[in-house]
C-alpha cells in the first residue's frame, strides 16, 4: 500500500499554487516599450530557456522536495522474523581480593577487559551480567545490546565496595533464577576463586539445576598485594596480605560439564572457552521479532527535484553550427 510517513508536509504544496499564478500573470516590462512585431525582430534568440520557464522549473523543484520530505513509502505490512539464540549469565567477582595487583592495574580491571574481549565472540546470544562477592548484584538482565553491556562494565568501579568473601553458591542461585525457564543453564564466571577449598556444595547445586559453569580464573599463583585508602593491606599481626589464585575452583567447572581456564596475556585466550561453550550448546531458544516491511521511495521525488533545480539554474544557451 502506497502512503506518506509525514503526510502533514504535503500541505506545503499549496504554496506552489500562488507561485504558478504569479508566474503566469507576470509580464516582461520590455513589452511596454516595443510592439510585439518589432520585439520579435530585435530579440536575440540564444537558445536558452526563458525566465518564465526557469520559474516553473523552480516551482516544480520545490513541489517535489515537499513530496520527498513527506517520505512516500510502499508498506507491505508486518513481517515476523524468527531467530535462534543462546542465553548465558556472566558474573564478575567484585570481592576485596580483586583489588590485588598481580594483574595490571588490578584483577578487577583485568576481568572487565576480558569480559569486553568476550562480547564480539558471542553470536546469537543474550547475555546477563552480575557482580558478586558475599552478595550478588544484577547489573544487566538478558540482553543482545552488547554496546550497553560494554558501557556498563567500563563504568563498574570498586572504590565504594568493601565486601569481603566470595559466595559462589548465591551466584549460582541467582543465575538459576534468571534462567528459570531454560532446560540447560550456562553461568560464566570471572573470579580468583576466593579462599574456599571444597566446592562440593556448589557442584551439587549446579548439577541439580542443570547449570553448566565456565570459569576464567583471574590472578596468579604467585599472588599479589592489595591496597586501600590506608595503604597496603596487612593482617592482624602486621604482615602484608598476599592473595593467590585459588585453582581449586576448577572442580566447579569440570564437574558441571563446563570448562576452566587460567588467565594469560593473550588477547584471544578466552576464545577457547567460548568455543568450548558453543560446541556443547547450540542456539535453540526461538526469538520472534515483528518488523514493518516497507520500501522507501523518497529518493525518486528528491532526484526529480534536484534535476529540475539543476536545469533551472545551470541551463546553457545552445551553440549554433557554422558551415
Amino acid at each position: 500500500m502506497f502512503q506518506f510517513i509525514h503526510s502533514e508536509y504535503l500541505w506545503g504544496l499549496l504554496l506552489a499554487l500562488p507561485m504558478i499564478l504569479f508566474i503566469k500573470q507576470k509580464k516582461n516590462d520590455i513589452t511596454k516599450i516595443f510592439k510585439k512585431e518589432i520585439l520579435e525582430k530585435i530579440r536575440v534568440n540564444n537558445g536558452s530557456i526563458s525566465n518564465k520557464t526557469r520559474s516553473f522549473l523552480l516551482v516544480g523543484s520545490f513541489a517535489f522536495m515537499i513530496i520527498a520530505l513527506a517520505r512516500p513509502i510502499i508498506n507491505n505490512g508486518k513481517v515476523e522474523l524468527k531467530s535462534n539464540f543462546l542465553n548465558i549469565v556472566t558474573a564478575i567477582d567484585i570481592s576485596k581480593s580483586m583489588f590485588a595487583n598481580d594483574d595490571y592495574p588490578s584483577r578487577f580491571e583485568f576481568a572487565k577487559k576480558k569480559f569486553i574481549d568476550m562480547l564480539p565472540l558471542l553470536k546469537n546470544t543474550k547475555v546477563a551480567l552480575m557482580g558478586f562477592s558475599s552478595q550478588t548484584f544484577l547489573v544487566s538482565p538478558l540482553t543482545e545490546d552488547f554496546h550497553s553491556l560494554k558501557f556498563l562494565v567500563q563504568n563498574m568501579h570498586m572504590g565504594s565496595i568493601s565486601l569481603k568473601g566470595t559466595d559462589i553458591l548465591t551466584t549460582l542461585k541467582s543465575a538459576n533464577e534468571l534462567l528459570r525457564n531454560q532446560k540447560n543453564k550456562i553461568l560464566f564466571l570471572f573470579t580468583d576463586g576466593g579462599d574456599k577449598k571444597d566446592f562440593s556444595e556448589e557442584i551439587d547445586y549446579a548439577n541439580a539445576h542443570n547449570i553448566t559453569v565456565y570459569i576464567y580464573g583471574v590472578g596468579t599463583k604467585k599472588g599479589g598485594i592489595m591496597k586501600d585508602k590506608n595503604g597496603v593491606v596487612k593482617d592482624r599481626n602486621g604482615n602484608i596480605v598476599v592473595v593467590k589464585l585459588n585453582s581449586n575452583i576448577k572442580d566447579l567447572a569440570l564437574k558441571t560439564r563446563g570448562a576452566y581456564m587460567e588467565q594469560s596475556l593473550k588477547k584471544d585466550d578466552i576464545k577457547a572457552l567460548i568455543d568450548a561453550m558453543h560446541r556443547n550448546f547450540k542456539a535453540t531458544n526461538e526469538n520472534v521479532e515483528t518488523i514493518l516491511d516497507k520500501r522507501e521511495l523518497f529518493t525518486v521525488p528528491l532526484s526529480i527535484a534536484l534535476a529540475l533545480l539543476f536545469f533551472s539554474l545551470f541551463s546553457l544557451p545552445k551553440t549554433r553550427r557554422t558551415q
